[in-house]
């Protein structure tokens, strides 16, 4: 198990990498950052509501399970927005160069930190 920082430069080895953190979605807070690309504080608090929004809309769906991870493609970046499941209410957000980036890689990266953090 790993901690935040440890975590966060886990994800910059990907190619591409250009920022990321780990976000407590229920209030926006960061708990760690890393990188840039965009500002990070402000997607932390933005990002925090495409989870609230996306959990609520899953329950009026009534769909059970939970949410594997959010994928944002703009022109240039690719962002992956993964909730954790052993740490209720917690998202790691990664900002990668779409020209860079493999989305695959990427997306096993992400998942292979969110198994192994430690808060």
């Amino acid at each position: 198990m790993t901690n935040i920082d440890a975590s966060l430069q886990e994800l910059m080895t990907l190619d591409g990498a250009m920022g990321g953190c780990i976000v407590d979605y229920m209030s926006g807070m960061v708990l760690g950052t890393i990188g840039g690309g965009v500002d990070l504080e402000l997607a932390a608090a933005g990002n925090s509501q495409v989870v609230k929004a996306k959990v609520q809309t899953m329950k009026s769906l009534g769909l059970s399970g939970g949410i594997q991870d959010i994928l944002i493609t703009l022109e240039d970046q690719i962002h992956i927005i993964r909730p954790t499941a052993n740490h209720e209410d917690l998202f790691i957000y990664l900002v990668l160069d779409k020209t860079k980036a493999n989305l695959a890689l990427a997306r096993r990266k992400v998942k292979s930190v969110e198994d192994s953090i430690e808060i």
